[in-house]
């Protein structure tokens, strides 16, 4: 079972050796939304599923929400209803990947947690490294995605990752029991700069990382020792277990989770509304600087 990070040699390996196993291609592109399929088009893993941060890991359009902000997730329900409608089920190991850095599927591998998958691992540097392993790849609609898709029922379990509510943030603001964590670029939690949300800053009292620093030059996690004494540094003192990872949509935060988790600092809660919620009501305390 591999439940935080594979390698490419690893998945190879998984691949071929006949076990149940499914391969999510997660690529997106934040400012063309639509670039996402036509990489998967042009080229992906062989039987990869395409799983889009806009279609099938938010809840957009007709599916239930179970939280804000611009990326809220889909309800436990609907989210296990998509998974059942491409065959997945219980017995598989998930495997996700995209070519942005862990950006977009860390969302999948923490909906999967959510639902009760531990099953479900990171292709440790993505696309890149699948590439640079001699992967094979193949281009066009993979056949899963086609009408003639097998279904299973996929079985909802008890949650195996924490989601914290904007109340709760709110309750516990300044308090020793909730340390925040923005995974942002520096310029944007300062709010010196926002692209994306209506006003620029951060939550009080958040301390910051960006997501990308957890990877080394070749894009693939850190080595455990040396993610643990960053987060160390970062916390000061403070219990690795208060942690509440957020961003501006709950999306890029979740590499920060999967980094705690690799440096053994335990499996640390999300807050999916981050910053785009938590700032659409000018009655909450926002800070810059």
């Amino acid at each position: 079972m591999y439940s935080t990070l594979i390698s490419v040699p690893q998945l190879q390996s998984l691949l071929a050796s006949g076990q149940p196993v499914m391969v999510f291609d997660c690529s997106f592109e934040l400012m063309q939304p639509e670039a996402g399929d036509a990489q998967y088009s042009q080229a992906h893993i062989p039987g990869a599923v395409r799983a889009d941060l806009d279609r099938h890991l938010s809840a957009k359009g007709a599916l239930e929400a179970a939280s804000g902000g611009r990326h809220p997730l889909p309800s436990r329900e609907s989210f296990a209803a998509w998974l059942g409608s491409i065959g997945f089920d219980n017995r598989m190991q998930a495997v996700v990947y995209d070519r942005q850095s862990v950006n977009y599927c860390g969302r999948l591998w923490w909906l999967l947690k959510w639902v009760g998958h531990e099953n479900v691992a990171v292709l440790d540097g993505g696309w890149q490294a699948w590439l640079a392993g001699g992967g094979a790849t193949q281009g066009g609609p993979c056949e899963r995605t086609k009408a003639k898709t097998s279904k299973s029922n996929y079985a909802l379990a008890p949650a195996n990752t924490a989601l914290v509510t904007t109340e709760t943030v709110a309750k516990q603001l300044g308090r020793p029991t909730q340390t925040l964590l923005d995974a942002r670029g520096a310029p944007r939690f300062r709010g010196e700069v926002e692209p994306l949300d209506p006003v620029a800053g951060h939550i009080p009292g958040a301390l910051n990382r960006a997501f990308n620093l957890n990877l080394d030059a070749s894009g693939k996690f850190k080595a455990a020792a040396e993610l643990r004494a960053e987060f160390e540094a970062l916390l000061a003192g403070r219990d690795p277990a208060t942690v509440v990872h957020h961003c501006g949509s709950g999306v890029s935060a979740v590499p920060n989770i999967i980094a705690m988790e690799v440096a053994g600092l335990g499996r640390t809660a999300l807050y999916a509304g981050s910053w785009s919620e938590w700032c659409s009501d000018p009655a909450r305390p926002m800070a810059q600087g």
